[in-house]
């Protein structure tokens, strides 16, 4: 008992301080000779961008595909697809995300300190990054307390979303204007993203805006609006993404570090328990759609899925499609943020009417892109196939679910997202299994980590208290509600 409790410290205090550096040589390459130490940006980037990317592809496999129905388990007893996500799923989210968020607010603070506003600008939109997907997975969070243990806060108040969100728009504008200034990086090849690129890095981090801005559109629709009008309308204040190329999407080798989280995995590991869901591999069989060799495997000469949501007792007696296995070392599973899910959130924004533009034009500029941005060809007529052809005579409900179905592919493999738009929008409509549970209702937020909940128990019973709680699957976060 005592052993797990050191245990269970020793992560929390990660969670709260991230001493952990990215680098071996930390101390001694980030130390100054009168005793200051500062961290050095170009040391830190691409080290922590890599942690938190092969961090969401692990949960990806295992938790969004599992409940986006993009594939299911062949093991009866792991019940994910069931809505059941047991407490301590939670905790290596938790503690990998805060503890790089604390090496992206020393990338910005090491950008302050030799006067460097690209770095400024980068360590902002990566702290907005992180903490998005800390927000939105969790609620309620440790915000403008958290990553202070140097400071001896290991017990950091919880932040309300409402408040949250706000103040990540603010770091957004922040960073847009930090990056105008276009200073050159110290060695920008460590910056492996985009290279020290401040124009890139500008459109990814307006881009990034969108995204959150409609993620909160339920809350205040006339600010939230106009605010994506401005970006959209005045592309030299706010440049976004203009095609694939300027895609946020970290390009992964094969040559150690710079892998995927599955690099070093056993084909097995990656795909020998599951099956691709019947939901995921149907439409793209009957839209002829090429990334399905890309994605999946044949059996029987023919692509085959299992329906999710299984009952216990009706388990899977035999293994259907399952994932190509050459996506273990795929460079397109960096995904970000990428140009065609932009072209759905405008989309989504013209059809609603937050921005001018024809919704209908982003649509289909998105559907082929999210094609082309693998590398493969659009097929003649595919945007005439049935069930993807915009007919403006179909009403707006229609439309959205045109617009996210397409949408759910383009986010093949990006941390939570599809599962965070559906949260939001109820789309794509997938068929709900017979064993399912939760009240057959798709798991509205995860809880909150066991050491949390023992380690920082007074600041967690009020931020549960104050979301209406109880600490479960059918608590809503506020942009939900």
């Amino acid at each position: 008992m005592k052993k797990l409790s050191i245990l269970a410290l020793s992560a929390f205090a990660m969670t709260t301080i991230g001493l952990v550096s990215c680098t071996k040589d930390f101390v001694e390459t980030n130390t100054n000779k009168n005793g200051a130490s500062s961290a050095q940006p170009e040391s830190l980037v691409t080290p922590a961008l890599i942690k938190v990317l092969q961090a969401n592809q692990t949960r990806a496999l295992r938790l969004t595909n599992e409940l986006m129905q993009v594939h299911v388990t062949n093991i009866n007893t792991d019940e994910i697809h069931r809505y059941i996500i047991r407490p301590n799923e939670s905790e290596y989210m938790w503690s990998n995300w805060y503890t790089q968020r604390t090496n992206f607010l020393d990338i910005y603070k090491g950008g302050a300190l030799v006067g460097n506003k690209t770095w400024m600008g980068i360590g902002r939109i990566l702290d907005v990054w992180v903490m998005s997907l800390i927000t939105d997975l969790y609620g309620d969070v440790p915000y403008t307390e958290a990553n202070n243990g140097k400071e001896g806060n290991f017990q950091p108040k919880f932040d309300k979303q409402s408040d949250i969100y706000p103040d990540l728009f603010k770091k957004l504008e922040e960073a847009n204007e930090l990056l105008t200034a276009k200073q050159a990086v110290t060695d920008s090849t460590l910056e492996m993203l985009y290279n020290g690129n401040a124009d890139r890095w500008r459109k990814f981090g307006n881009s990034l805006y969108l995204r959150l801005l409609l993620r909160a559109s339920k809350k205040d629709e006339v600010a939230i609006a106009a605010k994506m009008q401005e970006i959209v309308s005045t592309p030299a204040k706010y440049p976004i993404f203009n095609d694939n190329s300027e895609s946020a999407i970290f390009k992964f080798t094969v040559v150690a570090p710079y892998v995927t989280a599955f690099n070093t995995y056993r084909e097995y590991d990656f795909n020998g328990d599951n099956s691709l869901c019947s939901y995921f591999i149907n439409n793209l069989k009957e839209w002829e759609d090429p990334r399905i060799d890309k994605w999946a495997v044949k059996v029987s000469g023919e692509y085959q899925g299992l329906a999710s949501g299984y009952e216990p007792t009706n388990a899977p007696t035999a293994r259907l499609s399952y994932y190509n296995k050459n996506l273990m070392n795929e460079p397109m599973m960096g995904n970000i943020i990428n140009y065609p899910e932009l072209q759905f959130i405008l989309a989504e924004a013209a059809l609603k009417g937050y921005i001018t533009g024809d919704a209908k034009s982003y649509y289909e500029k998105g559907v082929a892109s999210a094609i082309t941005l693998w590398g493969l060809t659009v097929p003649t007529n595919y945007l005439t196939h049935e069930g993807i052809n915009w007919t403006e005579a179909t009403n707006d409900n229609e439309k959205m679910e045109k617009i996210h179905v397409q949408k759910y592919y383009t986010l093949f493999f990006t941390d939570f997202q599809q599962y965070h738009e559906y949260r939001r929008t109820g789309f794509p409509v997938m068929p709900i299994g017979p064993g399912v549970q939760n009240n057959k209702i798709m798991p509205t937020r995860f809880r909150y980590p066991i050491t949390v909940q023992s380690l920082n128990a007074t600041n967690y019973k009020k931020a549960v208290a104050e979301m209406g709680g109880p600490d479960d699957m059918l608590t809503k976060v506020w942009w939900n509600k």
